[in-house]
C-alpha cells in the first residue's frame, strides 16, 4: 500500500511533470473552471473518475458517495447539481455505477447495518420497484449486475425530477443526462444508453416543478 510521505513524493513528481509539459498549466488552472460534464459516481477507491474517463483537471465536475445515490434529502448531492446547472452551466449530467459495487451487494443483503441502514434504503427501494424483473434472474452475479444497472437508471431519473435541471434543459436546451457503468474487471466504460427525452415525458405528470411546459 502506498505509504503517507510518498504522497507528497508523487505531488511533486505530478507538478513536475505538468510543468514540462505546459509551463503555464496551473495559471490556466487558477484562472477558474468550466467544465461540461457533471460526475455523479461511487466513492470506491477503485472508480477514478477523472482516470477511466481521459479527462484533466478543470474538464469535471465530481460528486462522489456510496452507490451513486441522488437523493432529494442530501443537501450535498443536491447542491452539487444546482451549482454545476445554475453555475458552471454543464452539458451532461452522468451517473455513474461500477460492478462491484459494495453499496448495492450490501442492500442486497438481509442484514443491520446501523447507520448505512437509510442509505442503503434508496438502493433497497430501486430493488422493491423492479423485484419482478430482479427475482426472475435466478444467477446472483447476473442479479447484482443487473441491480448496478437500475440503480444508476433510477438515480438519473431522480437528476431529471430536479427544478435545475427542468429548468435549464427548457431555457438551454441542456443538460442532458446519461447513466454509465464501469466495469472494473476490464476497464469498459458502458453507456446505458438511457432516452433522456422518454424519462423527461414518462415524470412530467407528478415530478413536473412549473419548470416544463
Amino acid at each position: 500500500m502506498i505509504t503517507y510521505n510518498r504522497i507528497f513524493e508523487n505531488n511533486r513528481r505530478w507538478v513536475a511533470e505538468k510543468k514540462a509539459s505546459d509551463e503555464e498549466f496551473f495559471k490556466k488552472l487558477a484562472a477558474g473552471q468550466s467544465p461540461d460534464f457533471l460526475y455523479i459516481g461511487c466513492s470506491d477507491s477503485r472508480v477514478t473518475a477523472e482516470e477511466l474517463m481521459g479527462v484533466q483537471p478543470g474538464e469535471l465536475f465530481v460528486h462522489r458517495n456510496i452507490g451513486n445515490i441522488v437523493n432529494n434529502n442530501d443537501l450535498n448531492v443536491m447542491s452539487v447539481i444546482n451549482f454545476a446547472v445554475d453555475h458552471l452551466n454543464v452539458k451532461h449530467i452522468v451517473v455513474c455505477g461500477h460492478s462491484g459495487c459494495g453499496g448495492v451487494k450490501a442492500a442486497m443483503e438481509a442484514r443491520d447495518l446501523g447507520l448505512l441502514n437509510p442509505w442503503l434504503r434508496n438502493i433497497r427501494d430501486v430493488y422493491r420497484l423492479h423485484r419482478k424483473e430482479l427475482n426472475a434472474i435466478t444467477d446472483e452475479d447476473q442479479r447484482f449486475m443487473r441491480l448496478v444497472e437500475l440503480n444508476v437508471e433510477e438515480q438519473c431519473v431522480n437528476v431529471i425530477k430536479t427544478a435545475a435541471v427542468q429548468r435549464a434543459y427548457l431555457t438551454k436546451g441542456f443538460p442532458l443526462v446519461h447513466g454509465w457503468v464501469f466495469h472494473v474487471h476490464t476497464g469498459e466504460l458502458i453507456d446505458l444508453e438511457i432516452d433522456f427525452q422518454e424519462k423527461l415525458r414518462d415524470i412530467q405528470e407528478i415530478y413536473n416543478l412549473g419548470a416544463i411546459e
